[in-house]
């Protein structure tokens, strides 16, 4: 089993896979977006690494930084999470915010990844609450109208208005703990208008 690599980039693919050279052979890493952007042609590079090995076929997924491949091990193990999937979710949030993200029973921000939708989402939460690390907190029931749900609707607006997943993930961190969804809305708005002015 490979667990990691270093070497030199030779190449990046637009299907979000590195060639990696070590030692004179090429190996081909399926990354996110984020790290492929990383990984310029001709530096040098260190990646953990995940060997998948199915009956049909061998395929290296590479991370940056060990919590993250540490977070998709935990995510393919999980049913109904194959590594396709894994890798959308760890490309939309990172480790930290995922945690975050389950904590806080945030449906909204698992809607983000690209191909998941709202039955997904709720399916997930319920699936990864007793497989991630979470920290020991009471968090309200999806739906129940209190934090949860008022931070999902400012969520989901700033990705209706066009937000990217980083910028909103990052506004969300700023905001007052508490609040209705139109006051943390226009928080959120100022937070995002001032970083991109």
């Amino acid at each position: 089993m490979i667990g990691s690599l270093r070497g030199s980039v030779l190449e990046r693919t637009e299907d979000s896979t590195a060639l990696i050279e070590v030692n004179g052979v090429g190996y081909f890493v399926s990354v996110t977006p984020r790290t492929l952007a990383e990984l310029e042609p001709g530096a040098s590079v260190f990646v953990y690494v995940h060997h998948h090995i199915r009956e049909d076929a061998q395929t290296l997924f590479g991370f940056l930084q060990r919590d993250e491949r540490t977070t998709f091990q935990v995510l393919i193990a999980t049913h109904g999470i194959g590594p396709a999937l894994a890798l959308a979710i760890l490309g939309t949030h990172g480790p930290s915010a995922l945690v975050d993200i389950i904590a806080s029973n945030d449906i909204g921000a698992l809607t983000l990844v690209p191909g998941v939708g709202k039955k997904t989402a709720e399916r997930l939460l319920v699936e990864l609450r007793n497989r991630l690390s979470l920290p020991m907190l009471d968090p309200l029931p999806v739906g129940a109208g209190g934090k949860a749900s008022v931070i999902g609707d400012v969520r989901e607006a700033l990705a209706g208005l066009g937000y990217g997943p980083e910028e909103v993930r990052d506004a969300m961190r700023e905001l007052p703990a508490d609040g209705d969804a139109s006051s943390l809305l226009r928080d959120a708005l100022k937070l995002l208008g001032a970083k991109r002015a």
